[in-house]
């Protein structure tokens, strides 16, 4: 891994308006990411983990300009992409690209794979036509498929196939900055390793590559990650590298994350815990930490104060008032 910064956010926040009434007003803000930073480096592969509705996938939007960020700064070497606009966020978004999570969804039904890798390279590397359909050969070939599966529709391929056109086209402009958003949780789990393991070799083939992982399958970001980064109700709860997050996680929330694993490979396994009580709307965030609701270990200090990442080991930093 790499230590330069190819992407800082700083104290991101995106809300979506509650509206209510005839005039629909607007009454309240669901508060979808709220107040986070994270430093990712180039090269890297950092992962971000939580429950659904945690804010994970909102982050992934907002870095491809996806969903407008309501405060905050996304700076991509050295430049504020939120402040861009016209050719500018246009060739911005030729380094950044993403897979969805829903390989059917983000595929025009209408197009075959060939005019859909074809027309990304014609229009935007200014290929002609033959360069293009020698390329699209060469990018199914790269994620596994035959090159003979070109003339197809998406709903003539299984769903991990599906993903694999998907990542195809994610990769046909070359980019610099890959976000993956659930790009696996859909699939089989036989078939979620060939797609893990696929990216892991396209990372090894494209060496300047930076990945933001964003899953909920723990196991599977382990696998992949160097870091990774916690987040609960909008916010990011824990931060580390991975090796150290899996084997001494700092903040309860992570521990119990981790517990509900049934096994990890090389490690005793961990006694469950059990958190009581449901995630809070992020439309009414609790005050003092917003993990209190549910932490088996909250004080009266976790009710009326926000804790603050400090570093609880050497690039290990987590957001609770316990930590030592």
């Amino acid at each position: 891994m790499q230590n330069n910064v190819v992407c800082s956010i700083e104290n991101l926040k995106v809300y979506f308006p509650i509206k209510a009434g005839l005039a629909q007003r607007t009454v309240g803000h669901i508060k979808a990411v709220d107040d986070v930073s994270l430093a990712i480096h180039g090269g890297e592969t950092l992962g971000l983990v939580g429950e659904s509705g945690c804010g994970k996938t909102t982050i992934g939007r907002a870095l491809v300009r996806l969903n407008e960020p309501t405060a905050g700064k996304i700076i991509y070497n050295g430049q504020n992409i939120l402040e861009l606009k016209g050719d500018e966020l246009r060739d911005l978004r030729r380094k950044l690209q993403i897979v969805f999570q829903d390989p059917y969804s983000s595929l025009n039904p209408r197009q075959t794979v060939r005019r859909m890798l074809s027309e990304v390279l014609t229009v935007q590397m200014g290929m002609d036509q033959k360069q293009a359909l020698e390329r699209t050969g060469e990018l199914l070939a790269q994620v596994g498929l035959s090159p003979a599966y070109a003339p197809r529709y998406p709903h003539e391929f299984s769903g991990g196939q599906r993903q694999r056109v998907a990542i195809a086209r994610a990769i046909a402009l070359q980019p610099e900055f890959l976000v993956c958003d659930e790009a696996v949780s859909a699939l089989d789990v036989s078939i979620q390793s060939q797609i893990i393991n696929l990216l892991m070799d396209l990372k090894e083939h494209y060496t300047d590559m930076t990945y933001l992982f964003i899953s909920h399958a723990l196991n599977v970001v382990e696998h992949i990650s160097d870091r990774v980064a916690v987040m609960y109700l909008g916010r990011v709860v824990e931060l580390s590298e991975t090796e150290e997050l899996f084997g001494h996680p700092a903040h309860p929330y992570t521990q119990a994350l981790l517990s509900a694993i049934p096994m990890l490979a090389g490690r005793e396994e961990r006694e469950p815990i059990v958190l009581k009580g449901e995630v809070p709307s992020a439309g009414n965030v609790p005050p003092g930490c917003r993990f209190h609701t549910r932490c088996p270990y909250a004080t009266e200090r976790c009710r009326t104060e926000e804790p603050q990442m400090r570093e609880c080991a050497p690039g290990h930093f987590a957001a609770c008032h316990l930590l030592k």
